[in-house]
């Protein structure tokens, strides 16, 4: 008898049983690789994980509905608004979570502090959690209950202190500052359409409304108001490294759709706005903050337009898309803007692609195909 012919035929079953577990058998469900500092782009239907660096999809993850995306606070996490609540997707992973924080009409996610704070518009209720639990599960974190559900938003600043807004369904009339013990301690009502926040430089939170903004500092509420009796300021980005903050600016109250072409600075040491005129419309989502503070506007004519905030006026401007227009429907996709780092990412839903680009020399890094129209886009890690 031949001994070596069942070692050869062990050895053969041997590498077979090892080619099948490299290439699994259809039907099978295979892990996916850990994604390298994720990006995450939502389309009509689902989601997209990019690698951040050659933003390739790294997985397609179908969830039915409109639903919107921001960083979670940590290195791992997005938040995903469904129609249900707050989804935790794991990224790096990849995988969208069971774990929720439920409420109606989830809206703002705000990120400050070491703490994210989430506001459920349909109930009011803001949730305080520290984005670290997230690996172990859904931490349980602090409720509080506002007053009435309203479109809504909430930040925790580093000494406890929680500033929320005030509003019904049908008016939003102004922000409450708390204390750690959840006392009143400062309050304006002096603020209609109240909408977004952002955080300056010392902890300076602005918050917009019609008419103007109101600053909180030094727990001091202050209003600062817009050149034109309209003058609605509703989104805005702040960076750490700048006194000033960066807002849209409307000023046509009766407009279906206003497609502004002037943003707004606003100091918060000096308590001063100025408008600058950018020569490009903008939308809501075309604001970000670069990495030396630098204030940066997506226009509809393709360009990032980067701003000097302290000087209040456009230094440069960074080509990167052809022109487009902004859908009356604001659930509708178009370009929209993150930073994270020195770099800046772009949507291109005409083209069904994703532009990384660096900030400060306006080289574009990278450009990937979509396999379907992109809306929103955010990362981990900002």
């Amino acid at each position: 008898m031949n001994r070596k012919l069942p070692l050869l035929l062990a050895a053969a079953l041997l590498a077979s049983a090892c080619a099948a577990q490299t290439a699994a058998a259809p039907g099978t469900v295979s892990t996916p690789a850990p994604v390298d500092d994720p990006l995450v782009a939502t389309y009509d239907g689902g989601l997209y994980v990019l690698d951040g660096e050659t933003l390739a999809v790294a997985a397609d993850i179908p969830l039915p509905g409109f639903n919107r995306v921001n960083p979670a606070g940590d290195d791992r996490h997005v938040m995903v608004s469904t129609s249900t609540g707050f989804r935790v997707l794991d990224a790096v992973k990849p995988e969208l979570r069971a774990d929720e924080f439920k409420g109606a009409k989830p809206g703002h996610v705000v990120r400050h502090a070491g703490k994210t704070v989430l506001f459920s518009d349909g109930t009011g209720q803001v949730t305080v959690f520290d984005p670290a639990g997230l690996a172990g599960g859904l931490p349980r974190g602090e409720v509080y209950q506002a007053a009435a559900p309203h479109h809504g938003v909430a930040i925790q600043l580093e000494n406890g202190e929680l500033v929320v807004t005030l509003g019904t369904e049908e008016k939003r009339s102004g922000i409450i500052v708390l204390d750690r013990g959840r006392k009143e301690i400062a309050r304006s009502e002096s603020c209609p359409g109240v909408h977004g926040e952002a955080t300056a430089r010392d902890e300076a939170v602005v918050i917009g409304c019609e008419g103007g903004v109101l600053i909180y500092k030094d727990g001091k509420i202050t209003k600062v108001a817009s050149p034109d009796e309209y003058g609605r300021v509703g989104n805005q980005a702040g960076s750490d490294g700048s006194p000033v903050v960066l807002g849209d600016y409307k000023k046509d109250r009766d407009a279906e759709l206003e497609r502004p072409e002037q943003v707004s600075l606003i100091d918060t040491e000096s308590g001063r706005m100025r408008l600058v005129d950018i020569g490009t419309s903008y939308t809501f989502r075309s604001l970000a903050r670069g990495p030396h503070g630098e204030a940066l506007v997506l226009g509809t004519d393709g360009a990032i337009h980067v701003l000097d905030p302290e000087k209040a006026k456009v230094v440069r401007t960074v080509p990167v898309l052809g022109e487009w227009r902004e859908p009356l429907d604001w659930q509708q996709p178009r370009p929209a803007l993150f930073v994270r780092g020195h770099v800046a990412y772009v949507t291109d839903p005409a083209g069904r692609r994703v532009h990384a680009v660096d900030v400060e020399s306006g080289k574009r890094l990278r450009t990937a195909p979509l396999p379907g129209v992109p809306n929103e886009i955010s990362g981990v890690g900002h």
